[in-house]
């Protein structure tokens, strides 16, 4: 027992000791012990590579993205993640100890001690934090369609609005100014103008587009779309040498998660169209954090999936890390699981035959260990313990290790209210995003032109009515038809007739 304990040492530290900044997950567990001496840490030059958090509701999953939050901010790293239930936002008050704590943190060899972290809280709603917006132009027509739920045929009439506004120069701000634009190219003006370079937009079509429009806009997130859109550049900042926390508290919109879901992913798109090139550093810019991420992938389309693996990918380039949060690893798609390369699996139950079955699927992900059973120990752990494998220095995939993890250093739960109200009033973001602003756009631009061609329109029925009014009636004499008909002038024109001809043939009238 001494010696295998002696070789799961050797091998655990030979797979996570770094030679540079890291990240301190736990210790390993061999034969239900907890190992102290096996430490197991992740090295932060390769957080860029990604990852998955995993695991069965109730096991863990939220304190471990508690854990790795606070030490990215330690180590001046900036976090973006959700706060689902809104129990996260104590990372800005240190933790009181308690008897479980202290024990964990003894169990790993290490000392307790209570920290608070730098927190910007946000929300989509505006009332739980500083306000997200986003313009609709800036969240695009793939990502807009996944919050419509919109098909394919529905979604290629999107993709046209989107073109022909781009051509025209036609900001689309708010949902006001699509729904304008949609209307504009549904009419006759409209679509005499697109019809030949985007083709033609059936009624129908844009009938249920508007209705879904109208029917995200009853739901009360139509705040999320508009000016001031929000600036990247608000997510990568630091306080006293500490990388800042941004939370955003979807608690109050827990009843529409395509909606919050696809508009994290709208982040996660606009920074990297943003960031610059950074190349390889020692530690990433930022590192993201999709919870609940199978609310992404459900019922998704084609093109939506592909700009997702496509933005994986490549941002790793940009120094940005994605982390996906699910209940099961096999939530995500294949070609995106392929690309994340550090894994913390908590415990999975297997209670019914869908879950033997993803149990079995998830075992096949990871490489053989001559220290487990996967399978039986990926169902045996307790709360806070995780399977873990990432990526050394090197890039290799490191020893899969039955992991205890380590405690979080802050409150493991919501702020008071109190605080919470406090802590925003002090926020200068808060003040920045509160008042919204309506440029000029697509909506007062197109009004203005169909206004415009309502009025031409108006104009050329009543010149048509006044010409057809002043034309005269079938069988009715013209006033010259008239006159010239009149016995006066029958008269005057005989004798004018008489007087030319005596005047031709030299004859003077009768007197």
């Amino acid at each position: 027992m001494a010696q295998d304990k002696a070789k799961f040492i050797e091998a655990i530290n030979k797979s996570y000791t770094t030679s540079g900044a890291s990240i301190y997950l736990g210790a390993g567990v061999l034969d239900g012990n907890i190992i102290a001496e096996a430490k197991v840490n992740l090295p932060l030059r390769m957080m860029n590579r990604h990852g998955m958090i995993a695991g069965a509701t109730g096991s863990g999953k939220t304190r471990t993205l508690q854990v790795l939050a606070e030490q990215l901010s330690n180590a001046g790293v900036a976090v973006f993640m959700s706060d689902i239930k809104g129990d996260l936002s104590g990372i800005a008050q240190a933790g009181t100890p308690n008897e479980k704590l202290t024990q964990r943190a003894k169990d790993l060899g290490i000392g307790f001690n209570p920290e608070d972290h730098p927190v910007e809280l946000y929300s989509l709603s505006g009332k739980k934090g500083a306000q997200m917006r986003a313009t609709v132009t800036e969240f695009g027509p793939i990502l807009l369609a996944k919050v419509l739920e919109l098909n394919d045929t529905q979604t290629g009439v999107l993709t046209i609005l989107f073109k022909y506004a781009d051509d025209k120069k036609l900001a689309i701000v708010d949902l006001s100014d699509l729904k304008k634009v949609l209307s504009y190219l549904s009419e006759d003006a409209g679509a005499a103008e697109i019809k030949n370079d985007y083709g033609t937009i059936s009624t129908s079509t844009s009938g249920t587009i508007l209705r879904k429009i109208v029917a995200l806009e009853q739901m009360g997130v139509n705040n999320i779309f508009g000016e001031k859109s929000f600036d990247i550049e608000d997510l990568i900042s630091k306080v006293d040498g500490k990388g800042v926390i941004s939370l955003m508290n979807v608690s109050d919109l827990q009843d529409k998660p395509a909606v919050f879901s696809t508009f994290m992913l709208s982040l996660l798109a606009e920074i990297y169209q943003t960031l610059p090139e950074a190349g390889d550093l020692d530690k990433p810019k930022l590192v993201f954090f999709l919870d609940e991420a199978h609310l992404l992938f459900r019922d998704a389309s084609k093109a939506f999936l592909e700009q997702i693996e496509q933005i994986v990918r490549l941002i790793r380039s940009k120094g940005v890390g994605v982390f996906f949060c699910s209940q099961l690893a096999q939530d995500v798609p294949s070609n995106v699981l392929a690309q994340l390369g550090n894994r913390v699996q908590h415990v999975l139950r297997a209670f019914t035959p869908n879950d033997a079955d993803a149990l079995k699927q998830t075992v096949k992900t990871y490489p053989k260990s001559d220290f487990y059973d996967i399978q039986t120990t990926l169902t045996q752990m307790g709360i806070g313990q995780a399977i873990i494998t990432v990526l050394n220095e090197k890039g290799i995939p490191t020893e899969v290790v039955h992991t205890h993890l380590t405690p979080p250093t802050s409150i493991m739960g919501p702020l008071p209210e109190s605080d919470y109200n406090a802590h925003l009033k002090k926020s200068d973001l808060y003040e920045k995003y509160a008042e919204t602003i309506n440029p000029e756009s697509a909506f007062e631009i197109l009004s203005e032109r169909m206004e415009k061609l309502q009025k031409e329109v108006a104009e050329a029925e009543e010149e048509k009515k006044e010409a057809k009014e002043s034309a005269p009636r079938r069988g009715e004499k013209s006033t010259f038809e008239k006159v010239m008909a009149s016995p006066v002038t029958r008269e005057l024109g005989r004798q004018l007739v008489r007087g030319v001809f005596g005047m031709l043939f030299g004859k003077t009238p009768r007197r």
